[in-house]
């Protein structure tokens, strides 16, 4: 491999900024693999691209995506477009024959989910997912407690991700509440959960969902209001096996920031974890005294690798960026042909096969097998 890999971006919102970042500062942080060099930024209008260009360090621009695809000096592309893009433009990358790294949802339709996963069996490429959360030294911590039997055998799971952007019902009306953008809180947020649950407990292998609005409208930029399309919270029983769970979802939860709420129960303990508090983990052993018996707090620290790469200190804590700084190494791990922690084009049309399954099931209003 050669000691650069040519980046290209395309969408230059929150989570392309993310990405901006994590390509800016992983050589810096990690110290091996090929030096990223940040070739093309494309964007909506070249007026956008060329100042989003200049503020990330780009060294070319475009109001059209098709020509950072088409650039031979572009071996790799982040795609963080809102979700209805993503399918023909990571198609279109693995087809010119690039990496991809997509933001999550994979795609809104399932159909196209099963292209994107297709086009990345044939190109050969690597094709990865945006579930950072997976990356988190502490969900690394808790995947190792399990293995190890810390709670003995695990036998029920409870995760809740919640944020209150879209709290308010006078909110205005934007592309999330449109039906264009997916069903709404599950393929927008309980995707991470799944991914979660994946690494951590295995596949779904049972669901019963059930789907709400909060508000049936909301008010438009000319002054009027428009039919709210999408779900804001869901409710899902699930099973992975022998393993009982609830995941619950809501992105109009006041006061709830960044919250994934995760709680494991096993045979001889259990484990807690919030994404609000990252940094540390709760796990409680049954055994020893009763009386000396409770929950015990774990910072995360530099012997919960990678944290070491970032801080040489516990306690002083990463943030979520920084979780997309270790997701691009992986990457570029993968690329490299290396062993990589990493939710790929195969694993992710399975979580979309179950969100998809969540979605029947809440129409049905039966259980569901993805």
């Amino acid at each position: 491999m050669s000691d650069t890999i040519g980046v290209g971006l395309i969408g230059t919102g929150y989570m392309g900024k993310c990405h901006a970042l994590a390509w800016t500062s992983v050589k810096a942080v990690f110290g091996d693999g090929p030096r990223p060099r940040l070739r093309h930024l494309a964007e909506a209008s070249t007026d956008l691209a060329e100042r989003r260009a200049g503020e990330f360090g780009f060294e070319r621009a475009s109001g059209d995506w098709r020509q950072l695809i088409d650039d031979p000096q572009v071996d790799v592309v982040s795609i963080t477009t809102p979700n209805a893009f993503h399918a023909e433009m990571a198609v279109a990358a693995l087809e010119a024959g690039k990496h991809v790294w997509c933001e999550k949802p994979m795609a809104v339709h399932l159909a196209d989910a099963e292209r994107m996963e297709a086009a990345a069996r044939r190109s050969g490429r690597v094709a990865i997912l945006g579930y950072n959360y997976i990356q988190s030294p502490m969900v690394r911590q808790i995947e190792e407690l399990i293995g190890q039997g810390a709670i003995g055998t695990v036998n029920h799971v409870r995760i809740e991700m919640d944020e209150d952007f879209m709290a308010d019902p006078e909110a205005q009306f934007y592309w999330k509440s449109e039906a264009s953008s997916g069903y709404g809180a599950l393929d927008d947020f309980a995707v991470h959960p799944l991914s979660l649950i994946r690494v951590l407990i295995g596949e779904l292998t049972r669901v019963f969902a059930q789907q709400a609005k909060p508000y049936d409208s909301r008010p438009t930029q000319g002054g009027g209001r428009r039919a709210v399309e999408t779900f804001d919270i869901a409710n899902v029983l699930f099973e992975v096996g022998d393993v009982s769970g609830i995941l619950a979802v809501n992105r109009s939860a006041w006061g709830r920031k960044g919250r994934i709420a995760l709680q494991i129960f096993g045979s001889a303990g259990s484990i807690l974890y919030d994404q609000e508090r990252m940094n540390e983990l709760q796990i409680y052993r049954a055994s020893g005294a009763a009386a000396g018996q409770g929950f015990t707090t774990v910072l995360a620290g530099p012997l919960h690798k990678p944290y070491d790469r970032f801080i040489p200190a516990p306690g002083h804590g990463l943030g979520f960026n920084d979780l997309k700084i270790i997701e691009c190494h992986e990457l570029l791990r993968a690329i490299r042909g290396e062993p990589a922690r990493v939710i790929d084009f195969s694993a992710g049309l399975g979580i979309e096969r179950i969100v998809h399954a969540m979605a029947r099931s809440h129409r049905d209003e039966r259980w569901v097998r993805p």
